[in-house]
């Protein structure tokens, strides 16, 4: 395949990826993103399953799924019908269907609290007690944040290959001579019920300065409003675990609830390029009154 053939491609991929994020409510199905896309169905799926992996309506199922479980658990208030429509779905039977495919129960059994064994389940052991009350220190900053402008590159799987993705985005930082930079992580998937290897991971770079810049890295942008920011420092296991308590313990008693828009992560300290044990962050994650 040209170069130029597969730049056009993931640029494709990347587009369509990035609009199922930010309009999951109003997605019926994959024909209605070709239409979108003004191209034909069949060689967007192709194409989407050349760049990621999987196919366009297995992504699109499974990104529905993974947000109404979180809306479930973070918004107790808000009513399954309501998450229903939220997450795209236009029938309310076909919904709980799918969900307990998914997760091997009902979506009011989730809500009533079944998430927590599905969560230790995920956990496989490894959340410490004693981490907990170390982060029931932390207090957030409740903060406005702007929209962030972004260059970005996608992985499934928050595991030891990241480091592969993160020195490519350095190469690319680099052979832009980009002095004045600021490197982020988007969590498109909660780590809290979602198995590591496979929450949809974003490593991005916020370029800080006026830059002629070579697009062979897509751009997006990272949803403003409102956020809890978490600054945090710690072993690098423990990060994942930071999310567990977050949506397990801090959220419930909170008074708030979170958004569709996903969390992310600001590196003063990032473990896959220094290639320590350790990170230091900044932990932004969308709520609401």
């Amino acid at each position: 395949m040209k170069k130029s053939t597969l730049q056009k491609h993931t640029k494709l991929a990347n587009d369509v990826m990035f609009y199922i994020y930010t309009h999951l409510d109003s997605i019926v199905d994959t024909k209605d993103i070709s239409e979108i896309f003004q191209v034909d169905r069949f060689y967007l799926q192709r194409v989407f399953k050349e760049v990621f992996g999987e196919t366009l309506y297995s992504t699109l199922r499974s990104i529905r799924l993974q947000k109404a479980a979180h809306l479930l658990i973070t918004n107790p208030h808000t009513t399954i019908s309501e998450i229903v429509r939220m997450c795209g779905y236009t029938s309310h039977s076909s919904f709980i269907k799918a969900f307990s495919q998914r997760f091997g129960m009902s979506p009011q059994e989730w809500r009533r609290g079944g998430f927590t064994s599905y969560a230790k389940n995920i956990a496989d052991g490894h959340y410490d007690r004693k981490l907990a009350k170390q982060f029931a220190q932390l207090e957030p900053r409740i903060v406005k944040m702007a929209p962030i402008n972004a260059y970005y590159i996608r992985h499934k799987g928050i595991t030891p290959s990241l480091k592969q993705v993160w020195q490519k985005i350095l190469a690319w930082i680099y052979a832009n001579d980009i002095q004045k930079y600021k490197l982020l992580a988007l969590l498109h998937d909660n780590p809290a019920f979602t198995p590591l290897q496979e929450c949809r991971y974003v490593a991005c770079v916020e370029v800080l300065e006026e830059k002629q810049i070579r697009d062979t890295v897509p751009k997006f942008q990272i949803s403003g409003g409102l956020y809890a920011r978490f600054d945090l420092q710690c072993k690098s296991n423990e990060l994942w675990q930071f999310f567990q308590w977050f949506y397990l313990e801090w959220l419930p008693r909170s008074g708030y609830e979170t958004t569709v828009k996903p969390s992310y992560i600001v590196y003063e300290k990032n473990d896959y390029i220094d290639e320590t044990n350790e990170v230091q962050v900044q932990i932004y994650l969308s709520l609401t009154l």
